[in-house]
């Protein structure tokens, strides 16, 4: 018999035979400590918790999200709960829809945390009567609503700036409720209670007025949509995903007891990582919904080159333990530095701004990390055990990447400048690319939250919002007639902007006062020439106010500033950085002495995109620095090494230039794609390479004989994992959230023009630099 079908192979590097020897002689041992150690870990996963706040995004140092904070704690809190009401009967000033807003506002005020409700009933509307100042809700509960009532609701309504374009559409045929939510900041259930609470109500008007439509959105809203998503974009595409990787894996390798190993080791490797993130204490929330969908898709790789390296000996005559043996020989290096490559690409997801970004990246390092260790143990193990029969025949794969390393051979030259060409035509599409996207366009529009949210958006008010906190410079400044004038001037400007659909000050309030307290005269309908007389209607009005409808939303405590809400329709990020820009610019150039900035949670969505890919930056940087020396390192040749990196670069500006020519916009995910595809791009060109240079070097070919043996003894391994990559990432574009859909795309994409620079562009570089013996 010959040696090498024993396994006693004379070249076989010590330490690797050595180990693969141990596992086919002990294999029930490995299986038993292999799986002990895996429930240990996967038992984790009961401690998994989601957090629903949309804010998870942001890091704690990041200045917009310092700049809200402070917002919020000088004024309120801005999370809330909107509901949206359209009559079919199109008048919002009927009678019978009077009285549902104003019974939907009574019953606002008992949803849990609940600090404030602003509707169109209970407006406080100011008006004179002989010397006195009036201030009432818009609508008294205690009045007949009558048709004529309700016409002079509306000449009222209609006429206040506050009101139109954002609690009443400018139409008449929708009005909305805003509920104000001071949740707990210790209690993470606390906006399942709000949201809960708020669908009951809404469910039992619902039925009491069946020809009403009626939308949620708002803060709260996308907290729980955020919460939900986890669990209900696993139960859709991890079966999906699944169901590819049986196709693919299955039609690939042509065993059912190779495609189940591949299996049961992606889903013990997924179940890993999600156990020790729970046993860490780690919250998952929507950014890390694609870490399962993922890990399996990596998973893959090293069970495939395994599988196949194996029954290549098999097909050769080897013994099944002399043919593991020799798959782990071969590839127990490989394997091990592309796991490490592609742990580090994602371990570099630490450098993001964003900390779902680095949660995700922790996790599916953990997860790569426990592939290889199950690939390297429990897979050897089982297939020892196993009957997988030696294929038949060649496999019109191996006999296709035969033919292919042919053709790349004798088409060298023309695909080096072919190729070389296409790289940098597609990769100057980068140049078209603009950051952009749309917060609330996160969800595609099978949740409900994203079609409320459009509809609101079309039909009543703008959803998105940058705020201002204009200073006074003293105590009771806000009374200042120069301050009002300012910030009068302000929101005039404001209100000229497009897609701007509502500006709320508290000069609306004050031209009211002055307006009532001169017998509703409206040539008075302006800011008071005095500070003393403004200061003097401010309290007289504070005075009036129920409980819950103070001005502390408005100015803050030492009234020596006010906050200006301008809300934005159908409004990008762009739109906002842009308005954002100019506004900041008009205060500067127009009132030096009363300089803000913009905040709100829109804007924070708005500038994370631009700050998550400046702080991957260095991240991407310090990942290619240490991926190239582990290269050059396990290659054990410089040149190799720095060859390697072309077809590990290149891919990621390809795809990124072809996103350019074809979308031109890209979000908050674009950042993440570079550093994570870096690694895993890298696991084709080590198996390409490490199988050359072990031609070149142990078996002495020639460079063109070199290139078409490693298309025929690994080209088909490359192939197949490289479908199951495309393949898993392409899976997350039919996801629901936006950065996911866009990182799944962009990922695969990138993947699959590695896979062509590594067969057409690596051997084409190969010929013209290895001209000697390696």
């Amino acid at each position: 018999m010959n040696n090498r079908h024993t396994g006693n192979t004379a070249d076989a590097s010590a330490t690797p035979y050595a180990y693969g020897s141990w596992i086919v002689r002990h294999p029930w041992l490995v299986i038993a400590v292999v799986l002990l150690l895996s429930l240990a870990a996967i038992s984790g996963a009961r401690y998994l918790q989601n957090n629903p706040d949309n804010r998870v995004f942001f890091g704690k140092d990041n200045p917009e999200l310092l700049a809200l904070e402070y917002l919020e704690d000088t004024y309120t809190k801005t999370d809330n709960i909107f509901v949206a009401i359209e009559p079919q009967s199109g008048d919002v000033f009927s009678p019978r829809i009077l009285q549902l807003v104003l019974d939907l506002t009574e019953q606002a005020w008992q949803i849990p945390y609940s600090s404030r409700v602003d509707s169109l009933s209970n407006f406080q509307h100011t008006r004179a009567d002989a010397d006195d100042l009036l201030v009432t809700d818009l609508v008294q509960g205690d009045e007949p609503l009558t048709e004529a009532y309700g016409s002079e609701i509306k000449r009222v309504a209609m006429s206040k700036p506050f009101l139109v374009n954002r609690l009443v559409s400018d139409d008449a045929a929708v009005t909305g409720l805003n509920v104000t939510i001071l949740k707990p900041e210790d209690n993470t259930d606390a906006v399942f209670e709000v949201v809960d609470a708020t669908r009951a109500i809404v469910a039992d008007f619902k039925q009491q007025y069946p020809d009403v439509n009626f939308y949620l959105t708002g803060g709260a809203i996308f907290d729980v949509a955020f919460a939900d998503i986890p669990a209900s974009e696993s139960a859709k595409l991890v079966p999906i995903m699944f169901g590819l990787i049986l196709l693919i894996v299955g039609v690939s390798l042509r065993t059912a007891w190779a495609t189940i190993c591949v299996l049961v080791l992606m889903g013990i490797s997924v179940g890993i990582a999600m156990g020790l993130t729970g046993w860490a204490g780690a919250v998952l929330n929507a950014g890390t919904t694609s870490a399962p969908v993922v890990i399996m898709t990596l998973s893959i790789a090293h069970c495939v080159h395994i599988v196949a390296s194996m029954r290549q000996r098999l097909a050769e005559g080897w013994a099944r333990p002399a043919a593991i043996v020799e798959s782990l020989r071969v590839n127990m290096v490989p394997v091990f530095i592309t796991s490490a490559t592609t742990a580090i690409g994602f371990l570099t997801l630490n450098f993001s701004d964003s900390p779902p970004f680095q949660l995700l990246g922790n996790i599916v390092a953990t997860g790569v990390a426990a592939s290889f260790f199950l690939a390297v143990t429990l897979l050897p193990a089982i297939l020892t055990l196993v009957n997988i029969k030696p294929p038949k025949n060649e496999g019109w794969l191996t006999g296709f990447m035969g033919s292919l390393g042919e053709f790349v051979v004798r088409h060298s030259r023309r695909l080096f400048w072919i190729v070389g060409i296409a790289i940098l035509a597609l990769s100057a599409g980068m140049t078209r690319i603009t950051l952009d996207d749309n917060f609330l366009q996160y969800f595609s529009d099978r949740f409900e939250v994203r079609r409320h949210t459009d509809f609101i958006e079309q039909r009543l008010t703008g959803m998105n919002m940058i705020e201002f906190s204009l200073p006074a410079g003293s105590e009771g400044g806000i009374s200042d007639p120069e301050y009002l004038a300012n910030v009068e001037r302000f929101t005039e400007w404001l209100r000229d902007q497009p897609k701007v659909t509502n500006v709320g000050a508290i000069t609306q309030v004050m031209k009211d006062l002055n307006k009532s307290m001169h017998g509703d005269d409206e040539a008075y309908h302006r800011v008071p020439e005095s500070r003393e007389l403004a200061a003097q209607y401010l309290l007289m009005y504070e005075m009036s106010l129920p409980y819950g409808l103070d001005l502390n939303n408005t100015i803050d405590v030492s009234k020596s500033s006010s906050r200006v809400v301008t809300l934005l329709q159908e409004a990008t990020s762009a739109d906002l950085r842009d308005l954002n820009t100019r506004a900041e610019r008009w205060l500067r150039d127009n009132t030096p002495q009363m300089q803000a900035e913009g905040s709100g949670l829109s804007m924070i969505f708005a500038y994370i995109s631009e700050r998550n890919i400046n702080s991957m930056l260095f991240g991407s940087l310090l990942a290619l620095f240490v991926i190239s020396l582990i290269l050059i390192l396990a290659l054990r040749s410089l040149r190799f090494g720095l060859v390697s990196l072309i077809p590990n670069l290149v891919p990621a500006f390809m795809a990124l230039g072809l996103w350019g020519y074809l979308v031109g916009q890209v979000g908050l995910s674009v950042a993440v794609v570079v550093a994570i595809t870096l690694g895993i791009v890298v696991d084709d060109t080590v198996h390409f390479l490490a199988r050359y240079l072990r031609a070149r070097r142990e078996r002495g070919m020639a460079p063109e004989a070199a290139i078409k043996h490693t298309f025929r003894t690994v080209g088909v391994a490359l192939w197949i994992t490289s479908a199951a990559l495309v393949a898993g990432f392409a899976v997350l574009y039919a996801s629901g959230f936006k950065v996911n859909a866009e990182m799944g795309i962009l990922s695969a994409a990138t993947i699959l023009l590695a896979l062509a620079a590594d067969f057409f562009f690596l051997p084409a570089v190969l010929l013209k630099i290895d001209k000697r013996a390696a």
